[in-house]
């Protein structure tokens, strides 16, 4: 059964990295339009080869990669975000890139397989297929990468080996310990003797291997994962939830992780009166996505109730409606809202439903009784109803500007949007904000809005536009460039991806547990800082030098100096999937177990290399596929109630894992000692393997329901190297499986001498029974036969482990302090367990197959009185372990690991 479980589990593996692979298939265009003969075709991208000439426009997913060749329109944008992860489009031109080292975002000149035209259209020259694409490599990288072994498994793989080795050794010294009896009459022979000891020692063996372990541990992850599930954390991979426990590194992407990966609006900035010399007035903007939802507030922070009107704010709002190319709809489907054109468009969009409509008291409450479908696009609607629409100037690189001639009630306005710097300098006048008043920009006014706009864009790294108007001769029905001067100056809009909410608290809790974070973007190096300064991933920081890095300047350190970078590092910038696949490896390197968040196409191959991979719910399908969990809400803060979970899993692993051990020891010491006295066999191998596999393997299970400790967060993360059962504990184990051992044999050795229904026998014949047919006895040889003395001693066994079990609720607090009905599972399985033993003893068929047979009260009364003090030796030690003795104890002991660590045995 279990090779079986092996197989599956192998099979479905690689399933799923075959899966992996095939969901890349569904980021290539099936498409091309296509030079071929002289004309222009539609064919399909799989028959692309290099040097083809393809058009491509907006809506348009690139079907290979490309150089430029033409411009067909003002300019080219390419969401490329499931590439790099950066959440603003790149801008294309012809030129090609004078950067060194140029990494994906900087080649301006090349369009990437399976990323999607946002704007514009032009010609593009072929110059890699399939493999040779940039998605291409990243296909290569996720199948050259080997999973890794979780930490619990090389420890449990060492313990293995370990105990193989001492069982091994243990047998062997029994066979030989008894070389002097293979001869007894009793066995008929040499050969024969040989042959019953070495039964013995296969006994031995059974009672010392915890048979039902591999199985324990695999129900007690799967009851992890289905906690996680809970959490919105959904494990793809059951040994990562443990694996999440010991996690000494986060590295986590920014866009879609941190951040939410959609633009939002987040300040204002207008003119409000030049009476007493310039006034501006800023405003701030709530929500941090595409719904629309949010306020505006004033520099005070009080909510505006009609930001509607206030001339300034309605016309931005006019302006974000119509200079505008972009959609917001809503996705019944996902329950959420969705762009189709430029972020910052969608961002402005957003804006304009988020100051509402002029003269209506109750907009706002009246906007919130509309379905999500009609609320997604209310106010933009209504504008573009207002306003008709007559010609548009399309976006330049040279002007960094876009202008919409719009008429109104006979009227002909031009609405303009652009770059601060481009619209400032051709506004000749001022919307102000107190009275709708028009008045003249002079130098003052000039110096103030470009003091703002620097400080905007610079110390908060918000995307900047300036929006502008101008009223334009009646009857005129085209724009020309020369039109784009006069403007008169509506207000600066601030724009972001903001960071998540919650991720503050998250990195806190993050830092409060030992747990490092290294934010891993695409994006520049200023607006990644300014990121991480909100969330508080540079809290700890006083200067961030030596602390944020982009990829270029991490791969030109010398290797002395790339290995102290890692140890300070918490921001690495302008990354490509080559890069994080290689922080990944170099943190394993130093011995830290790194969890890699990311979303995109691009953070595959770095999930599917770190310790744990953990994917975003909404992120793209291979992403998932290469990962260890997937985060149904996308939330960092997730992550971090996922590593609560994995710790406790840990400690309870541990619990059940000690508490089989110290059973096995007890079995061990049982056989072992039976065997130097020279007695007849306690426990037949089949009595052996019940103990191990049901009656051990129930409470075990059920120990995997303890409740976590408060402070589970609180404490640094485990060393990988850290042995499951080490030192004192190792010491404290011993003990009890000394006693568990010497009470079963004890229980054995009762009936035979002091029972008032066994023979009561001398203890001198007890250990000469081997002799028995050679000489004259009072008492005949077939009462070693007799199954009773065995059925004791197997439910002495029983139930000083059901005690023992007791004893693993906490490892070192008191039962007096966390008692038993503090985890029902376990008291119902001492409960289930005991009912499955007492019906192997009563129940013919059952009591023939494990050579058992019933007891009476007087029988239990003493495998009672044998077993309960076990709980009494278990407290005392407990209490050794929660003062001074414990603690040095523990440092005597050791070096007597029973998980010997790994350098040791290297060197």
């Amino acid at each position: 059964m279990i090779l079986a479980a092996n197989a599956a589990v192998g099979v479905i593996t690689e399933t799923n990295a075959e899966k992996a692979l095939e969901e890349l298939r569904a980021y290539q265009a099936d498409i091309a339009t296509v030079l071929r003969n002289g004309c222009f075709s539609i064919l399909p991208a799989t028959e692309l080869v290099p040097g083809d000439i393809v058009e491509v426009s907006v809506g348009c997913k690139i079907p290979a990669d490309m150089r430029m060749i033409e411009m067909l329109s003002g300019q080219l944008r390419v969401d490329q975000a499931i590439l790099t992860g950066e959440s603003s489009s790149v801008e294309k031109d012809l030129e090609s890139t004078i950067a060194t080292n140029a990494v994906y975002q900087d080649k301006t000149n090349i369009l990437f397989s399976g990323t999607v035209v946002v704007a514009g259209r032009a010609r593009a020259v072929v110059i890699g297929v399939g493999a040779n694409t940039a998605m291409g490599s990243i296909r290569d990288s996720m199948l050259r990468t080997d999973d890794e072994a979780t930490p619990l498994k090389k420890k449990l793989d060492e313990f293995g080996t370990f105990l193989a080795k001492v069982i091994a050794g243990i047998c062997v010294l029994v066979w030989i310990v008894n070389i002097g009896h293979f001869r007894d009459p009793a066995h008929g022979g040499f050969l024969r003797g040989a042959i019953h000891y070495f039964k013995i020692a296969v006994a031995l063996a059974v009672a010392a291997i915890p048979e039902g372990l591999p199985a324990v541990v695999t129900t007690c992850l799967a009851l992890g994962t289905k906690r996680m599930a809970r959490l919105n954390a959904i494990v793809r991979s059951l040994p990562s939830v443990e694996t999440l426990g010991c996690t000494t590194v986060i590295c986590s992407d920014k866009t879609g992780t941190l951040t939410t990966n959609m633009m939002s609006v987040s300040k204002i900035c207008v003119v409000h009166s030049i009476k007493n010399g310039p006034e501006v007035a800023e405003f701030g903007v709530s929500g941090t996505t595409y719904a629309p939802e949010g306020f505006i507030f004033d520099n005070t922070g009080v909510q505006l109730e009609f930001p509607a009107q206030l001339p300034c704010l309605l016309h931005i709002a006019m302006c974000s409606a119509l200079c505008n190319e972009s959609l917001l709809q809503y996705n019944p489907d996902k329950g959420n809202y969705e762009k189709i054109g430029e972020s910052t468009e969608v961002a402005l969009r957003v804006l304009a439903e988020k100051v509402g409509l002029p003269g209506f008291d109750s907009m706002p409450s009246a906007l919130n009784m509309l379905s999500k479908h009609e609320r997604a696009s209310y106010c933009n609607h209504y504008w573009e109803n207002q306003f008709k629409k007559v010609s548009v100037l399309e976006f330049s690189r040279d002007r960094k500007m876009m202008s919409v001639l719009c008429n109104h009630k006979q009227m002909e306005i031009m609405f303009s949007k652009g770059a601060p710097e481009s619209i400032i300098s051709r506004c000749t006048n001022i919307l102000c904000n107190n009275d709708g008043s028009t008045i003249p920009m002079d130098a003052t006014l000039r110096a103030e809005l470009d003091s703002r706009f620097n400080s905007f864009a610079g110390k908060e790294t918000l995307r900047c536009l300036a929006l502008a108007l101008k009223i334009m001769p009646m009857g005129q029905q085209i724009l020309s460039f020369d039109d784009e001067k006069d403007l008169t100056f509506i207000g600066l809009v601030g724009m972001l991806d903001p960071p998540r909410e919650e991720v503050r608290n998250a990195m806190i809790s993050c830092m409060t547990a030992g747990i490092r974070v290294i934010v891993v973007t695409g994006d520049n190096k200023s607006t990644a800082e300014s990121v991480c300064r909100k969330i508080g991933a540079f809290d700890h920081l006083v200067d961030y030098v030596g602390h944020s890095y982009t990829a270029a300047e991490f791969e030109e350190l010398p290797g002395t100096q790339q290995t102290m970078a890692l140890q300070r590092m918490a921001l690495l910038t302008r990354v490509e999937p080559s890069h994080k696949r290689m922080l990944v490896e170099a943190l394993q390197n130093q011995n830290e177990v790194v969890a890699m968040t990311g979303d995109g196409v691009n953070d595959a191959p770095a999930l599917k290399k770190a310790d744990i991979g953990v994917a975003m719910g909404s992120g793209t399908a291979v992403a998932k596929s290469a990962s260890d969990m997937v985060l149904a809400d996308d939330n960092f803060a997730t992550i971090v109630a996922a590593v609560a979970e994995g710790r406790a899993i840990y400690n309870n692993t541990k619990q059940f894992i000690r508490y089989m051990i110290s059973s096995n020891i007890g079995e061990v010491v049982c056989i072992f000692v039976a065997a130097v006295l020279g007695i007849p066999d306690t426990l037949a191998p089949v009595q052996l393997l019940w103990v191990n596999l049901v009656t051990d393997g129930l409470p075990a299970t059920a120990i995997g329901f303890n409740k976590p400790d408060s402070d589970v967060m609180k404490a640094k993360p485990r060393k990988v190297s850290e042995a499951v059962v080490s030192g004192w504990l190792f010491f404290r184990y011993l003990v009890i499986g000394a006693y568990v051992g010497l009470a079963t044999v004890a229980g054995f050795i009762w009936w035979f001498i002091y029972s008032e229904t066994g023979p009561k026998l001398p203890y001198t014949e007890l250990m000469n029974f081997d002799t028995c047919p050679t000489r004259e006895t009072t008492y005949p040889c077939s009462i070693f036969e007799d199954r009773h003395p065995s059925t004791v001693a197997m439910t002495v066994l029983v139930v000083v482990e059901m005690f023992n079990a007791l004893n693993n609720l906490s490892e070192n607090q008191s039962l007096l302090v966390i008692p038993p009905w503090s985890n029902l599972w376990l008291v119902a399985s001492i409960i289930l367990t005991m009912l499955l033993h007492i019906l192997i003893l009563y129940v013919p068929p059952l009591s023939t197959l494990f050579s058992v047979t019933s007891l009476s009260w007087n029988e239990w009364a003493v495998i009672l009185y044998l077993s309960f003090p076990v709980i009494i030796i278990d407290e005392v030690l407990k209490f050794f372990s929660r003062n001074s003795h414990g603690i040095r104890f523990n440092f005597r002991f050791r070096r007597y690991d029973a998980l010997p660590k790994k350098e040791l045995r290297d060197k």
